[in-house]
């Protein structure tokens, strides 16, 4: 059995205002890392809990291990709970529209006046200013702006994705930011604004691309980073699709070339060496592909490994969740209602933290939370007015 890691973060508190994805990707990592983390959301509940309370495992997937305070901040009791929660918080982190939480009364300056070593961290579509300044944005305008739709499809024809890289990179790098800005305070003492958006964190994804334009003046689509790769993705014989990344080493080219047993190849001019094998990679393609349709993965993998070529079969979630590789790693865990939960991907002297508590129900630890700065009787009046929402 694994022993459990001391997390990182235990003693640090964070209040969560906002919904959907982006921004709660990186509060579950924060959670995940031992941070308390108060998702505040209305008295009817974060719009991606679409109704189903703790149950959808794609709110799950975000949200475990959070505390949940229902309340509704467009009324002035609500906002002063916030407000007199503030100074025992480490970070404010927002997902609102630019302005809009300033416009309820909690903005940078309000919040900063009553903790002065507030983290205030701001995540939205395109950044505090500028021309799309106001536009909605979700996971889809991130990924179209940000350029990834063409580099998945050929010049001229994008193409959708299969999943929210916009989202859960813009999570990632808001949760980067916020932990760069708890390490800055504790060497200071002071708070810090932190702010990133949508269209900002897609660069982190899109680097390579955005090099090999500058580097050729084109725009760069779903093959144009092939010839420098050298990679390789086909159906074997067996129907599965396995690939292979030989980048410019000529050993992994010869290699490559003996476990296809055609040694020939090493000598032909076209394609050694690597600048010969970038320039007519498109010659090489179909030769390749042709060598992987002769036999089955089962026996690629033997020959690829026992030739020492960098591959990997094409995995579906399935074979990835159940790889041996995953469990070894501990990377999920079981979650609530027969979810199956990321952990973070990192592991703290050897051991990776898990997601703590389970999915919060809507307003399930309101009372808990409101009972930290009101007695029991204001906050049941609260809930009565419906300022509050909890259980029972």
């Amino acid at each position: 059995m694994s022993r459990v890691p001391q997390k990182p973060l235990a003693g640090i508190r964070v209040l969560e205002v906002g919904g959907y994805i982006s921004m709660p990707m990186g509060g579950a990592l924060l959670s995940a890392l031992g941070a308390d983390v108060i998702k505040v959301e209305s008295t009817a509940g974060d719009d991606f809990r679409r109704k189903d309370n703790d149950r959808s495992p794609y709110f799950a997937q975000v949200n475990a291990g959070k505390r949940s305070l229902a309340v509704d901040l467009k009324t002035p009791e609500g906002l002063e709970l916030v407000k007199e929660l503030l100074p025992t918080t480490d970070v404010l982190f927002e997902n609102m529209r630019p302005g809009k939480l300033a416009a309820l009364g909690l903005g940078p300056d309000v919040c900063t006046a009553l903790a002065p070593d507030l983290v205030f961290a701001s995540v939205n579509g395109f950044g505090d200013g500028g021309p799309l300044r106001d536009r909605p944005a979700y996971d889809t305008i991130g990924q179209a702006y940000g350029g990834i739709y063409s580099l998945l499809g050929e010049p001229g024809q994008a193409q959708l994705s299969g999943t929210i890289f916009a989202d859960v990179i813009t999570g990632l790098t808001s949760a980067a930011g916020i932990l760069a800005a708890l390490v800055g305070r504790g060497a200071t003492g002071a708070g810090v604004r932190v702010d990133t958006s949508l269209y900002e964190a897609v660069s982190v994804l899109t680097t390579d691309a955005l090099s090999q334009y500058v580097d050729t003046g084109a725009d760069p689509s779903r093959t144009t980073r092939h010839p420098q790769a050298q990679n390789f993705c086909a159906p074997t014989a067996s129907g599965e699709n396995i690939a292979v990344h030989l980048s410019s080493s000529e050993k992994f080219w010869r290699n490559l070339c003996a476990a296809m047993e055609r040694p020939e190849l090493i000598e032909d001019p076209r394609f050694t060496p690597y600048r010969h094998r970038e320039a007519n990679y498109f010659e090489l393609v179909p030769i390749v592909e042709a060598e992987f349709a002769r036999r089955s993965l089962d026996e690629w993998e033997e020959r690829l490994t026992r030739f020492d070529v960098p591959f990997a079969p094409v995995q579906t979630m399935a074979s990835y969740v159940a790889h041996p590789q995953t469990e070894w790693l501990e990377l999920f865990e079981p979650g609530s209602n027969g979810t199956t939960l990321l952990r973070p991907p990192w592991r703290f002297d050897g051991a990776r933290p898990d997601r703590g508590r389970p999915t919060p129900r809507i307003g399930q630890h309101t009372r808990e939370i409101a009972g930290e700065v009101y007695d029991d009787e204001q906050v049941e009046k609260l809930i009565a007015t419906g300022v509050l929402g909890a259980e029972g």
